[in-house]
Parts: C-alpha cells; structure tokens; sequence
C-alpha cells in the first residue's frame, strides 16, 4: 500500500496521457497523494479540470507562475514528493532529460529533484527503435531512472510494435515495489548475466548474441524488493544497474569462480548465457592468416555453473534457478535439463532468429517448477523481470 506516500505525477505530451486519468485514480485507491504538473502539450490530449478533479489537487504547469512560486516554488514542489514519476514519457521528454534540460517546469522539476525518478515511455515504434532514444535511455538507466515498459501493441498511429505506455496498474506495481520496505529486505541474492567471452588469441573470442538485458532486468527487479544483489556479469551491451554489487568477468571459469565467491546466499538466478566451450590452449599472440590453411582449434567444455551450485552438498542457495534458451522443443529439452542440473526452476525460452527474443527488447517464458509449467505471455524484459522477481520473493519471505 502507498498511504502516506507522495507522488509527483508529470504528464507527458502524448496520445497516452489519457491513461493518467486512471493512473491517478488507481494510485489513489492506494492511499498515494498525487501532485500533477502537465505539460503544454500534455494539455492537447488531457485538461487540466479532469486530471484535477481525480487528483484533487491543483495542476501546475507553468515556471513562472507568481502565484505557484509564492506557495511553493518549483524546487521545494520537486523535493516533497517520494517519486517523481513522469507518464507518458514521450521522446522529447527522455532526451530532455538524459541532456540535463530545465526549459520549462517539468524538465526543470526532474532536473532539481533528489527524490527516485521512475519513467513510462510512450511513443511510435520507430521513435522507440531508434538510437538516439536508445542512448537516451541508456543515460537515464545510468542516472538511477527506473523504467516501465513500454509494453508492445497496436498504436494510435496505426503501426504495431514496442512504444505503448505500461498499463496503469502495471505501473502502480512498480511504484509500489519502489516505495514500500521490500519482502526481500535481508536476502541475498546472486544474478549471473550476458554472455561470456572465450578467448581464441588476444583479439579474437567465441561468444553469443546475448545482450544481457534480461539477466540486467531482473538483479534491477531483485533489488527493488529489497535484496541485497550481487551481479556477476559478462561483457554485456546493457549497462548493470544501480544498487547493486557488479562483479564484471570475461571467461565461464571466471564467471564460476566469482558466483562462488558470492556465496552464501538466498538465491541464485543465472540468467548468463555462458559458452559452452572454450578454446584449449588459446593463443597469446593473433593467429596470422595464412593463404590456403585453416587453422586448427580444439575446445573443451566450460565448467557447468548452474548444476555446479544446483548441486553443491554445502552452502547451496536456497532457490536456484535456472534458464534455458532454445531453439527446438522448448518445454521438452527445458524440463530435462531442469532434472540434468537439479536446479529448482527453469526459465525457458524460445530463442529462434524468428522471435527476435535474444538480444530484443521483450520476452515471452515458461516457468517449470515443482509445480509444473506455467506459461508466461510474451512481455518487456522488465516486466518479466518484475514477475521473476515476485515469484522468487513468494518463495524466500
């Protein structure tokens, strides 16, 4: 529940504005007061009359407002609240903020706050795709932003794809996981992620084409609960997020060496996707190409870190979990590799070039367990992480 918590809601200037509206009402059925501030083009797609009737509370919207400042001046506005959540977070406003803008009174709220900070992007595809919102919203993850969606879906623009706002009680959920002491408060928790890097000589490797934002996704999710998260990640594309301890490695073997370092713990959730071979002997020098000869390579396995730990007879964590990217027979090849390893849980899923999984921004899985199989429908990486991380809570507390 969100009694007694303040939110400072800014509204974006886009289509999905108009879900404020019951964002607000859903936050305060929880108990949440509410400040809304609009932008001006916010009020293109929302009035200030209706976002005030169901905050009840006044709308601020202009920085130079005599009247407003004589109150409550536009810092102290920023400072009272115990979030400033912004929904819509359209493009324009990301940029704004990842370039440290203050040009009108919503980027300068979010440039003088030193409360958290969460954000709903919402917008077309091709603006969500694109890279300069990419990078954007790479700075924002480094400033300690946490995102919400967006989810993917048909559009007001007639296109289909990632860009719609999260739902509102989606986004009540992370603002609640936010503001209240997490069930996780007290566990440790160790997160494997991205792939591993296996030398062939000093400029070449194997590796794969994870990017590690799902494995990112759920330490982020973990710590919000209030686990204490040890990160143990590979040379991923996504960057790790606050909060949480980093423990960055290259090879399987390090990978190995740095989760049992991490241990004891709670739990354990490897997300890495970990070369299976690596290469005997690997070169200190490059290899020379030589015109007509092919050089020749030989592999061994890398030590198996999931049914390592799954198997340890002292200091197992009391929850490990496991995943398992395929590409054919999916539940099958996932359930017996559950019983291989003598994990707790698998997280399975289908990694096919087709489904865009490995390496994009959603997932769709299924939770084998004790219990069963339990399938998931396909969804942003964080809300899947949100989900992961509910279940393994369930499970701890």
């Amino acid at each position: 529940m969100l009694s007694g918590k303040r939110v400072l809601l800014i509204i974006g200037g886009g289509i999905a504005a108009y879900k404020c509206l019951d964002l607000i009402r859903r936050l305060k059925e929880r108990g949440a007061a509410v400040t809304p501030v609009m932008t001006r083009a916010a009020g293109e797609f929302v009035t200030a009359l209706s976002v005030s009737a169901l905050a009840g509370e006044k709308v601020y919207s202009d920085l130079f407002d005599l009247t407003d400042e004589a109150e409550m001046g536009h810092i102290q506005l920023s400072r009272v609240a115990d979030l400033v959540l912004v929904a819509p977070a359209t493009a324009d406003l990301m940029a704004k903020m990842a370039t440290g803008q203050a040009g009108d009174l919503a980027t300068t709220l979010l440039l003088a706050t030193d409360t958290p900070v969460m954000i709903a992007p919402a917008m077309n595809v091709r603006m969500w795709d694109h890279p300069a919102t990419q990078r954007n919203l790479g700075v924002l993850r480094q400033d300690g932003v946490t995102v919400v969606g967006p989810n993917e879906g048909d559009m007001a623009c007639g296109e289909f794809g990632p860009g719609r706002m999260a739902e509102p009680l989606e986004i009540v959920a992370a603002v609640d996981a936010l503001l209240t002491v997490g069930p996780l408060a007290g566990k440790r928790i160790v997160v494997t992620s991205g792939p591993t890097h296996e030398p062939i000589d000093p400029v070449r490797y194997i590796a794969n084409r994870s990017s590690g934002a799902q494995g990112t996704a759920i330490a982020a999710a973990l710590q919000a609960l209030g686990a204490e998260v040890v990160f143990v990640t590979g040379p991923a594309e996504v960057s790790p997020p606050d909060g949480v301890e980093v423990v960055p490695v290259e090879t399987a073997v390090q990978m190995r060496d740095a989760v049992r370092a991490a241990l004891p713990a709670d739990a354990a959730v490897f997300a890495a996707a970990v070369a299976d071979w690596r290469v005997v002997g690997a070169s200190d020098s490059k290899i020379k190409k030589i015109a007509g000869a092919l050089p020749t390579l030989s592999f061994e396995e890398n030590p198996d870190i999931l049914a390592e730990i799954s198997q340890m007879s002292d200091g197992r964590p009391g929850l490990v979990v496991g995943f398992a990217a395929e590409t054919d027979d999916v539940i099958a090849n996932a359930t017996a590799k559950r019983a291989r390893k003598h994990c707790d849980w698998i997280v399975a899923n289908d990694v096919s070039p087709a489904t865009g999984i490995m390496g994009g921004d959603e997932n769709a899985v299924t939770l084998i367990s004790d219990a069963g199989v339990e399938d998931w429908p396909r969804m942003g990486k964080d809300a899947v992480a949100q989900q992961l991380a509910a279940r393994i809570a369930d499970r701890l507390v």
